[in-house]
C-alpha cells in the first residue's frame, strides 16, 4: 500500500500565511481553496475528507499538495 499523500511540514512563515489567506478570504477564490486544502492536509485530514471540505476532486487536491511539496507558496496561483 502506497504511502497518503500529506503536505510537507510548514514552517511558521507559511502556516502563517496560509491562516491570513484563509482567515480574511478577501483573496481570489483559488487562491483561498488551495490555502484551505493545505491547511486541512496539515492538520491531519486525508485526501477524501479534504475533498469534500473545499467540494474538490480528489486528484485535484492531490495535485496541489505534490505541488506544495515541490515549489511552496508559489503553487497558490493559479
Amino acid at each position: 500500500m502506497t504511502q497518503p499523500v500529506r503536505v510537507r511540514r510548514l514552517t511558521d512563515q507559511e502556516g502563517q500565511k496560509l491562516q491570513r489567506i484563509v482567515r480574511r478570504g478577501t483573496t481570489s477564490t483559488v487562491r483561498y481553496r488551495r490555502a484551505m486544502m493545505l491547511l486541512a492536509s496539515a492538520g491531519g485530514n486525508t485526501v477524501p475528507v479534504i475533498a469534500r471540505l473545499v467540494q474538490a476532486d480528489e486528484d485535484t487536491v492531490r495535485d496541489v499538495i505534490h505541488r506544495f511539496n515541490e515549489i511552496g507558496l508559489a503553487c497558490l496561483d493559479p
